[in-house]
């Protein structure tokens, strides 16, 4: 299964981002097709707070805007949410030692660590700091 991340969700969704025609094309493929694909729950998060960010876009999506979009999104019939359970911290905290994550970055592992524990195969990414875990392979589709 196919996990997109937070950055593949804002490029799709922010008509003035640089990526928006490519990552909206990937996104509307996948809505389309029958193949099941995922987005982590995290992910769904940061993208709220990153679309509705005053200090990242000079005019942020509105709260009903990103919220619409999530919901949006959350009609195709072959996505599924993705989440952790409390049983996942020694995963994460494993995977977040063996990598050497400190700090922000935390967020990534978070994520890294929600797609192994539901079997994704791939993450779609432009996010290179995802090379740290080796585990998880990565595929910028935008390119």
């Amino acid at each position: 299964m196919i996990a997109l991340d937070t950055n593949i969700l804002v490029h799709a969704h922010r008509i003035d981002a640089s990526l928006h025609t490519e990552a909206y094309e990937c996104l509307r493929e996948l809505a389309e097709n029958s193949t099941p694909w995922c987005i982590c729950f995290h992910s769904l998060v940061e993208f709220y707070g990153i679309s509705t960010h005053s200090k990242i876009w000079n005019t942020p999506s509105t709260p009903f805007q990103a919220a619409d979009q999530i919901s949006a999104w959350k009609e195709a019939p072959n996505l599924r949410i993705i989440t952790e359970s409390a049983n996942n911290i020694e995963d994460l905290m494993s995977l977040a030692q063996k990598s050497k994550i400190i700090g922000p970055m935390i967020h990534d592992a978070r994520i890294a660590s929600c797609c192994l524990t539901n079997g994704v195969n791939e993450l779609w990414t432009i996010d290179q700091d995802f090379s740290r875990f080796p585990e998880l392979r990565t595929k910028n589709p935008l390119i």
